[in-house]
């Protein structure tokens, strides 16, 4: 279900969409973004950019998938340039997106994902509206 949730909303995902992904460790976050992707009509093996902290990815747009988890505090993000990504040509999905504290853009997508058990978990979407 999430991948099919992730999915229609990749679809339908226009430049400049920011998807703000919250929840804890396993929860989905990753499949979330692949979900976001296959709805991108991007082909590619999505992974988790952990390391890296981004992976850019071609489709009709270009998807760049961040993950912050290694991030322990917000000014470690100044490297990264949110804002030229955000304001560009693509659709950004952000895992822990809570550590990118004031730098997410007024105008993002907040993507809940709770754990329920081993196949379930509870999504809440909120678009900000910015």
């Amino acid at each position: 279900m999430t991948l099919a949730i992730a999915g229609e909303l990749g679809a339908g995902a226009s430049p400049g969409t920011v998807f703000a992904l919250m929840g804890g460790l396993g929860t989905g976050k990753t499949i979330f973004a692949k979900g976001v992707a296959r709805g991108m009509g991007i082909t590619e093996e999505i992974t988790s950019p952990t390391f890296t902290l981004l992976e850019i990815y071609g489709g009709r747009v270009p998807l760049y998938h961040f993950d912050l988890y290694r991030i322990e505090r917000s000014d470690e993000l100044d490297r990264l340039f949110f804002e030229e990504y955000w304001e560009g040509d693509g659709v950004s999905v952000v895992e822990w997106a809570e550590r990118a504290g004031k730098r997410l853009p007024d105008r993002h997508v907040t993507i809940r994902i709770d754990y329920i058990d081993e196949t379930r978990r509870s999504i809440t979407i909120e678009d900000t509206g910015g």
